[in-house]
């Protein structure tokens, strides 16, 4: 009976090693397979952790670009309001230029009107300047015709001055006035014309009154 007990408590004994041994390495394979996992967990820790900082250095780097991005278009904005203000600029002073060209034009066409009126104001002025040098060049040959005809006149005159002084000391003469009667006797003169009279002065008398004097000769 003792050692039948013993047998069953060896026997029992063996089971529990046995069991033991399987639930060890049960536990051991358990053990090895949560370490893989954790190990494989732990891998993919890692690797998504590096996939987090590649994507956040990607994240980075995308913001710097977009920040990069950000300013090149503020800046481009900036160069496009510039060059919205200087088109704006641009603009107002083709205005003003076509406004001042207008204007300009405007001008010279009052010129042009101005220099045509003075272009036939100087026309007109040398027309009369040559009809009064026309006329003073007729007035200058009258005013030399007259001088001339002046002189003539007071030579004249001072002839017919000496010939009536010697005429009356001819009649102041007592001797030559009885022989002029005896000559006028003898041959009577007859009736004395205007013609006659201004005959003997080189005298010619037109029809309105005027006259003209004869240059005597030798004059």
């Amino acid at each position: 009976m003792k050692t039948y007990s013993i047998i069953v408590l060896a026997l029992a004994c063996a089971a529990l090693a046995g069991i033991v041994f399987v639930t060890k390495r049960g536990d051991n394979a358990q053990h090895e397979n949560d370490a893989a996992a954790i190990v494989d967990f732990s891998n993919r820790l890692v690797s998504a952790q590096s996939q987090i900082a590649a994507g956040n250095e990607t994240i980075l780097t995308s913001s710097n670009r977009l920040d990069e991005s950000q300013a090149g278009l503020l800046t481009f904005s900036n160069h496009l309001t510039e060059a919205e203000s200087a088109l704006a600029l641009s603009a107002e002073q083709v205005t003003n230029l076509n406004r001042q060209l207008a204007d300009l034009d405007a001008q010279n066409q009052t010129l042009g009107r101005q220099i045509t009126g003075l272009t036939n104001q100087m026309a007109s002025l040398a027309m009369q300047i040559a009809l009064t040098q026309t006329n003073l060049a007729r007035t200058n040959e009258d005013l030399i015709l007259a001088q001339k005809s002046y002189a003539l006149l007071e030579n004249r005159l001072r002839q017919d001055v000496a010939a009536r002084v010697i005429a009356e000391r001819r009649f102041d003469d007592v001797f030559e006035l009885q022989a002029q009667l005896r000559k006028l006797k003898k041959n009577p003169a007859g009736a004395v014309s205007s013609d006659q009279i201004y005959h003997s002065l080189d005298v010619v008398v037109h029809s309105n009154g005027t006259f003209h004097v004869l240059a005597p000769d030798g004059f």
